[in-house]
């Protein structure tokens, strides 16, 4: 074992407790400590942070991480702190205070790990502090988002560009679990990688998750019959946020313990959610997309889609959120007659028509009062209700011709409701005990914030008003009064969390002829867009190719046949069908079987078959009860379900 390899173990052993790399990890450690520009291609739950967050800690200076999953970034860093570990992070919505009291502690080399957004990187305040920071490493998350073909291109991304060339000498890192080859081409030019750059891919091949794809009349029936048939946690994704409200509460009503989590829910209801599922004092977790970023839960035995996602990269990364633990887990997308139709529908919902882009645009200006030439740089709170109320727009449309605007470079908008409030001291510890015009109840609130944490002499610290509120028996709205107040007396500096979406003019107001749509924006993206439909109206209508190499050929990779989804346990039933195997003999094999799971207790393979049992008799046995739900694994042994 060389030296560095050694280092790089001790400190992976003395923070994460594991005595070696897996997959592709080392090889990208060993990459970017000989100073090459990386590509590393894991799949979701392949272990990503390892491989920036271990040599980080072996070099001198800090690694600069670009994020646009703000939840992510700040789980990244509580864990980092928990540990022990000096980090922080930078992203819209904070402050321009706390936003400079970050930037100025990197400089003076108070963190090993600075978390910033794309959104934030841009700055002008961060690009001259940038020059004065000590950065070992840059690495790049979610590095599809930089690429005009990916399909969640963040144009912010690219002004990473202009972060390489303050920092020439340092090595970048680019991370992504979901890239076919034109966008793994493209992450390369857009960061500028240089000629010895490497590439390395771990296959996405997960062998422990099985998918199964059901053409089925009711969804909520069949939801209930796969959760009454297959045990453990599991996961149900549907597509709105009503939908998660609607399938929780039925499936309570046939004792099935779930939540529902969206992105409009408060901090507190959320992080209370994730936690209780977490824990597993509920096994159900009805979700939208917003669930999942950060979401570390390894023994996921099942993950659900009621609707299907638009693309083959956003089912491939929520299905993966299964069997993280390497034990057997089931991805079952669920669809019927309209599906397909409706998926194709999305095409002109995300890509209205040019006029009514332009006629947003117009309408933004006409909402805010700005003239011709005015608003760079200006951001602005966006009431969606109300604007689609003045102006007669239908939000879905709306939101897509602002998105797109975004990717034109006229406006930035954000939807983004993550920012939770924050709060920091004013004053010195010692100087806090000699304040005596408080109230008692502003005495209460800063008491229960001391006990809390007291990094809010030094930082500024995440805060919920509705948990303060219970712990000083007083209501939400006393407390933010109370805060508040201390605020205008300079005793602490609150900032309440935004529920509202913004928007930021990235450059001055033009006349409407003027607002141009590229075809890279416009003609291009939509394209690209339907042929991602396409791809997934493949996956759950093809019915001979094996689901798994399907996902797998989409990300130009291969592997046999899985053996396991419905395709597969399809081909083989008929298969054997036509070699003759006879009927009886596989409802001998079937029965043997289920006599012996008849104690209902966890079995070994090798016990339920008997030795003049053929091996393909007993295989396609095994397949039936699967299939028919009628016995499920509990870890590497096999259960009776019914």
């Amino acid at each position: 074992m060389n030296g560095n390899l050694q280092q790089w173990t001790a400190v992976l052993k003395r923070y994460w407790g594991y005595n070696s790399f897996r997959g592709i990890q080392q090889q990208i450690i060993e990459s970017i400590s000989q100073g090459h520009d990386t590509l590393g291609l894991m799949p979701t739950g392949g272990g990503k942070s390892v491989t920036f967050q271990v040599p980080t800690l072996c070099m001198e200076g800090m690694c600069l991480v670009v994020t646009p999953l703000i939840a992510l970034m700040k789980d990244q860093v509580q864990n980092l702190k928990a540990r022990g570990i000096r980090a922080a992070a930078i992203y819209s919505g904070q402050s321009r205070t706390e936003v400079a009291l970050h930037l100025d502690n990197a400089v003076f080399g108070a963190y090993k790990f600075l978390y910033v957004s794309p959104e934030r990187l841009a700055t002008p305040l961060f690009l001259n502090k940038v020059q004065r920071m000590k950065v070992c490493l840059i690495t790049v998350d979610e590095a599809h988002c930089i690429s005009q073909w990916g399909y969640d291109f963040r144009p912010h991304y690219l002004r990473i560009a202009d972060v390489r060339r303050i920092l020439p000498q340092v090595p970048v890192l680019a991370l992504t679990a979901t890239a076919p080859p034109r966008v793994v081409d493209d992450i390369q030019q857009r960061l500028q990688f240089r000629p010895d750059s490497q590439v390395f891919k771990m296959s996405f091949e997960r062998k422990n998750l099985h998918y199964i794809v059901r053409h089925v009349e009711d969804k909520e029936a069949q939801l209930i019959h796969i959760l009454t048939h297959v045990e453990g946690s599991a996961i149900v994704y549907t597509r709105s946020r009503k939908g998660t409200r609607i399938v929780a509460e039925m499936l309570n009503a046939h004792n099935i313990l779930s939540l529902y989590y969206h992105a409009g829910l408060s901090t507190l209801d959320k992080d209370t959610r994730q936690a209780a599922w977490q824990a597993d004092d509920v096994r159900v977790m009805v979700a939208t997309n917003a669930f999942g970023m950060g979401i570390d839960k390894p023994d996921v035995r099942l993950v659900v889609h009621m609707d299907v996602p638009d693309s083959i990269e956003a089912y491939f990364q929520e299905a993966g959120r299964g069997g993280r633990d390497g034990e057997v887990a089931y991805a079952v997308l669920l669809y019927d007659n309209n599906d397909a139709r409706r998926l194709r529908s999305r095409v002109p919902q995300t890509f209205p028509d040019k006029e009514y882009i332009r006629k947003v645009y117009t309408d933004l200006a006409s909402f805010y009062q700005i003239a011709e030439g005015e608003a760079d740089g200006r951001t602005f709170d966006f009431n969606i209700n109300r604007f689609c109320h003045v102006f007669k727009h239908h939000p879905v449309m709306l939101v897509s011709a602002l998105n797109l605007l975004t990717r034109a470079g006229y406006i930035y908008f954000s939807l983004e409701d993550q920012n939770s409030s924050r709060m920091m001291f004013l004053v010195r510890r010692d100087e806090l005990y000699h304040i005596d015009y408080l109230d008692a109840s502003e005495e209460r609130i800063l008491n229960a914030l001391m006990r809390k944490n007291g990094g809010f002499f030094t930082d500024y610290i995440s805060i919920d008003e509705d948990e303060i509120a219970a712990d000083c028996s007083l209501t939400r709205e006393v407390v933010y009064d109370k805060l508040c107040n201390m605020t205008r007396l300079r005793i602490i500096n609150y900032v309440p969390h935004k529920n509202l979406p913004q928007v930021t003019y990235t450059q001055r107001r033009i006349d409407t002829q003027y607002v141009e749509l590229r075809p890279e924006v416009y003609e291009q993206r939509m394209q690209l867009y339907k042929e991602r439909i396409e791809a997934m109206v493949g996956y759950f209508t093809e019915t001979s190719e094996c689901r798994s190499r399907y996902l797998l050929h989409y990300f130009d990779d291969d592997a046999p046949d899985c053996g396991y989804c419905d395709v597969c346990i399809a081909k083989e039933m008929d298969a054997a069908v036509g070699n003759g195997l006879s009927e009886n003999d596989l409802q001998t094999a079937i029965t043997h079987i289920m006599q012996v799971l008849s104690d209902d207790e966890p079995h070994d393979i090798s016990t339920l078959k008997t030795s003049d049992m053929k091996s393909a008799i007993f295989d396609m046995a095994l397949q039936q009860l699967m299939a028919d739900e009628k016995i499920n694994y509990v870890g590497t042994k096999i259960k009776r379900t019914v």
